[in-house]
């Protein structure tokens, strides 16, 4: 049986973010942290999601992630399963996008299991850009799309949130989302035109 609630939670807003917004160029941020604005909207967002009793929350391995993660569900009352999945990673495009090895990842973050992950999980094939980005080819991420759709309807968990990005999630659901913005999404709904 298929969750009964998806929840996608965008991550707060992260350095790449702020300096994006300011001069329209990648600032070369690999791994992104959140800023202060973005720690507040964690904090709203956590607010927000309070009294939703959720039995899973999936986040992706980017730091920006983690940190959403750890913000709003670090003391749910529900006390939901904190999951680290590599599926919903960003389309890796950017600086920010490209992930740290698990192993730094482990050290950071004691309390969040990676040890299930591969040390290099983002995209690291071919040859990289002129800013060292390996671009990931786009038939690879919609398959990774695909994929995590795939593998939301089979969680036997009724009630989940998905802390990731907002271009992996434009292409999940068909919608933008901002910095800590919410969307409710049914994985047995037909896919968004991408």
């Amino acid at each position: 049986m298929a969750p009964s609630r998806i929840v996608c939670v965008r991550h707060g807003e992260s350095t790449f973010n702020a300096a994006h917004r300011l001069t329209g160029r990648d600032p070369g941020h690999v791994d992104a942290r959140l800023t202060e604005r973005g720690l507040a909207q964690v904090q709203a967002a956590r607010a927000a999601l309070h009294d939703i009793p959720f039995d899973l929350v999936v986040t992706s391995p980017l730091t920006r992630a983690i940190q959403t993660t750890k913000g709003i569900f670090g003391d749910h009352p529900s006390r939901p399963r904190i999951l680290v999945e590599v599926l919903h990673r960003e389309c890796q495009e950017s600086s920010c996008d490209v992930g740290r090895a698990a192993s730094i990842l482990a050290a950071e973050f004691p309390d969040v299991a990676v040890d299930h992950l591969p040390e290099i999980w983002w995209h690291a094939e071919g040859e990289p850009d002129a800013s060292g980005v390996h671009i990931e080819p786009r038939h690879l991420f919609d398959d990774r799309v695909r994929g995590f759709r795939d593998w939301l309807l089979a969680r036997p968990e009724r009630s989940i949130a998905v802390v990731g990005h907002g271009t992996f999630f434009f292409h999940l659901t068909g919608t933008w989302l901002d910095n800590c913005q919410t969307v409710a999404f049914d994985p047995a709904a037909l896919p968004a035109e991408a």
